[in-house]
C-alpha cells in the first residue's frame, strides 16, 4: 500500500513538471499578471547570472594580474565596471561577497524588471488594439526604456530620450526580424 502512494506521489511531480511547458510558471488567474510573473522571474535569472558570470571575469582579471592599458580590456569596461563597488572591498582587498550579492539582486531586478514591462505592454496593447504588431512593440519598448532610465541613480532626461529611443528601436527590430529568421 505505501508502494502505490509513492507512486501516485512520483506521478503527480512528473505531471507537476510536465506542466511547466504547456501553461507556464505561474497561475494567478489573469493572463496579464501570469505573463508580467514569468517574464519577471526568467529576465531575473538572466539577469542574475550575467552579473555572476561578469563579476568572476572581472576577479580572474584581477586575480591574473593582467595589465588593463597593455591590450587586456578596453578602457570604459575596466574602469567603470571593475572598481564600481571600491567601497565594498573584502579583508583580500577584492569584492566582497556581500557586494556580489548586492550587485546580482539589483541587476537581476532590473533585468526582470524590464521583461515584465514590456511584457505587459505588448500583452496589453495587443487586447486593446487587437493585432501584434510593430506599432504594440514600439510603444512597449520605448515605455520600457524610458522606465529603465528612470530607475537608474543619475538619470537626465537626455538619458530618458535615449533610453526611450533605443527600446522602441530594438524592439521593433526584434519585432520585424520575427518573420525573418
Amino acid at each position: 500500500m505505501n508502494n502505490s502512494s509513492s507512486d501516485l506521489r512520483t506521478q503527480s511531480m512528473l505531471d507537476e513538471l510536465s506542466s511547466f511547458n504547456k501553461g507556464g510558471l505561474f497561475d494567478f488567474g489573469h493572463p496579464l499578471l501570469n505573463r508580467i510573473a514569468e517574464s519577471f522571474v526568467k529576465a531575473a535569472g538572466i539577469g542574475a547570472i550575467q552579473a555572476v558570470s561578469r563579476e568572476a571575469y572581472f576577479t580572474a582579471v584581477e586575480g591574473t594580474g593582467i595589465d588593463n592599458n597593455a591590450g587586456g580590456m578596453p578602457q570604459e569596461v575596466s574602469g567603470a565596471k571593475k572598481h564600481r563597488f571600491s567601497g565594498h572591498r573584502g579583508e583580500t582587498g577584492g569584492i566582497s561577497l556581500e557586494a556580489m550579492v548586492k550587485n546580482t539582486g539589483k541587476e537581476s531586478f532590473q533585468w526582470g524588471l524590464a521583461a515584465g514591462i514590456y511584457s505587459g505592454l505588448t500583452y496589453g496593447l495587443k487586447e486593446a488594439r487587437g493585432a501584434h504588431d510593430w506599432k504594440n512593440s514600439a510603444v512597449a519598448g520605448a515605455i520600457t526604456g524610458a522606465t529603465l532610465a528612470l530607475a537608474s541613480e543619475d538619470s537626465s532626461h537626455e538619458q530618458i530620450v535615449q533610453c526611450a529611443i533605443t527600446g522602441a528601436a530594438i524592439s521593433t527590430a526584434a519585432n520585424l526580424l520575427t518573420g525573418i529568421f
